[in-house]
């Protein structure tokens, strides 16, 4: 969380902020909860359809994760990609076509690697791959240029700032006291809070097997794909291999459970990191206050048992810079650490963030200059550093973490693992998706042997990209007819580790967006628009199915 964000919030909790002014009331057809990737394609599309809109949400920085550090696309099969999407990366091409964008970097030393992604694709003029501040500058360039209003550190107050009338929202206010009233509205946050808020049904963690019939949801104790586990055998007691010395931070004593069965824990979250090794544009890894170095011994230990893959996930961006993400059986992703954070307070959702950016600040401090680091590896690593010339104003720290799941509606259509595996026909589909089935670990447990390991990565690939079903972006009827959710989308949690791509949600947002603009026009609710209409149009703006 950005830290002006925090200072001015800490204000409104503390009750320091009171204004004694009547509240300031906005109206717009639209009105999108949510500075996200999806919220801001959304936005644009209701322009494009003659609507009013306002972006209102806690974000001070548009964009979300893509212009928050996931700067190495995952994109799956790029050509299921399309519409306001598809222009987005367009934008993106277009950004680096002057000789100024390439400052650290001649152009034509620039190449990426890994998971298949296509850096540039010259004959649509796409570029996939791209540094945080580009992005960022591609969506403040875009609300320009549209004249869509952002209100941005804009809280909602989730206790008693929703009212409905009818079903339908009426109005939302944030904790400034501002009112925002519209025809329809949409959740574009990484969280739900705006569905939360509306009593719209969600889901919190993994689902057991046998709700869904799926194969891979629930606990996955002895699953072990990637190579984000431990390959041989880590102790976890401070004593290596005493029990009664105690266990090592970062290791849970309680049991995971069984497999299948369903939990409400969440696959880790980190902070995607935009390093560099060009060293006039390098800042040193800065030393955190409260860094503790004993948080850290286990990674000693998994490097004594000979693990060297440091660097497997320093994907190149441009610029000699990198999006850094997590890699290995003890790396970036905060596990275990995330569990409060769908329904925490917004006060322990900060302390969550704190934690996450101190875990991760001093595990890239301790490689760097902790003397039990092999020196191979520490002399490269110390070539590396943040960025100067990204997010400036946060200590060149990501001002957005990586929510990888938070809350799931369930809405009229669960999408699950039957219709990204392609098993069953998705009904009224409004984009595709096409990504790895990918959740990240989500515990590390001590086995019945007494050794260390790493429970819920998860790596199944779709046989084919897949249709996402428009009922997985609309609540149920019967609990809100003008709400539309095109991040916390109606899934199973495994379902929703394909589908939760930044891309994916871009082209959800034009689709809810466009739904929207529809349900306006044909007064109705959105569960009742016309499908085949919605269809032509999606297609007619370049939506692909």
């Amino acid at each position: 969380m950005h830290s002006t964000k925090l200072v001015l919030f800490t204000l409104f909790l503390c009750g320091l902020f009171h204004s004694t002014v009547e509240a300031e009331t906005y109206t717009a057809d639209v009105v999108i909860y949510g500075g996200t990737s999806a919220g801001v394609v959304a936005a644009v599309q209701t322009v494009r359809m003659g609507k009013s809109v306002i972006i209102v949400g806690p974000d001070t920085h548009l964009g979300g994760l893509t212009a928050g550090g996931l700067g190495f696309t995952d994109s799956g099969n790029v050509e299921t990609i399309g519409g306001v999407a598809r222009e987005f990366y367009h934008r993106i091409w277009r950004a680096y076509q002057p000789d100024s964008a390439w400052k650290w970097q001649a152009r034509n030393s620039f190449t990426a690697r890994g998971q298949g992604t296509k850096a540039i694709i010259p004959e649509d003029k796409t570029m996939w791959i791209f540094e945080p501040h580009v992005a960022e500058g591609v969506y403040d360039a875009w609300v320009k240029e549209l004249d869509i209003p952002v209100h941005r550190n804009e809280w909602l107050n989730r206790e008693s700032g929703l009212i409905k009338e009818d079903n339908r929202i009426k109005s939302i206010t944030m904790l400034s006291g501002k009112v925002y009233n519209a025809s329809m509205f949409i959740d574009a946050t990484y969280e739900g809070d705006l569905l939360a808020a509306a009593g719209v049904s969600y889901h919190v963690g993994r689902e057991g097997r046998d709700v869904y019939g799926e194969k891979w949801n629930g606990i996955q104790v002895g699953v072990l794909h990637h190579g984000h586990h431990f390959k041989t055998d880590v102790s976890p007691y401070v004593i290596p291999g005493d029990p009664s010395s105690g266990v090592l931070p970062r290791i849970s004593t309680e049991a995971p459970g069984t497999k299948h069965d369903g939990d409400q824990r969440l696959q880790a979250y980190c902070y995607r990191m935009c390093l560099t090794n060009h060293p006039d544009n390098r800042v040193p890894y800065p030393k955190p206050v409260g860094y503790d170095p004993a948080q850290y011994e286990l990674l000693v230990r998994v490097y004594d048992a000979g693990w060297r893959e440091t660097f497997n996930k320093f994907d190149n961006i441009p610029n000699k810079k990198t999006d850094t993400n997590n890699h290995g059986p003890f790396s970036t992703d905060n596990i275990g650490m995330n569990y409060d954070y769908p329904e925490g307070s917004y006060e322990r959702r900060a302390e969550i963030l704190k934690e996450h950016r101190l875990y991760q600040q001093g595990l890239m401090y301790f490689i760097a200059n902790d003397p039990r680091i092999p020196k191979d590896v520490q002399k490269e690593f110390r070539k590396w550093g943040l960025s100067k010339d990204e997010f400036v104003d946060n200590g060149h720290w990501p001002h957005q973490i990586y929510v990888r799941e938070a809350r799931r509606m369930i809405g009229e259509y669960v999408m699950t693992e039957h219709d990204t595996l392609s098993t069953r026909e998705v009904p009224k589909p409004v984009g595709m998706g096409s990504y790895v089935l990918d959740s990240h670990n989500v515990q590390r447990y001590i086995k019945p042997d007494g050794f260390v390991q790493n429970e819920g990565d998860i790596g199944v690939k779709p046989k084919k990209p897949y249709p996402i079903s428009y009922g997985s972006i609309t609540p149920k009827k019967n609990e809100c007819g003008n709400l539309l959710v095109p991040v916390c989308v109606s899934s199973s949690h495994i379902a929703f580790g394909s589908i939760r791509m930044e891309p994916v949600f871009m082209l959800l947002g034009q689709s809810a967006a466009t739904a929207a603009v529809h349900a306006i026009d044909e007064s109705k609710d959105v569960q009742d628009i016309d499908y085949g209409r919605l269809r032509e149009r999606l297609i007619k703006d370049g939506q692909r199915f």
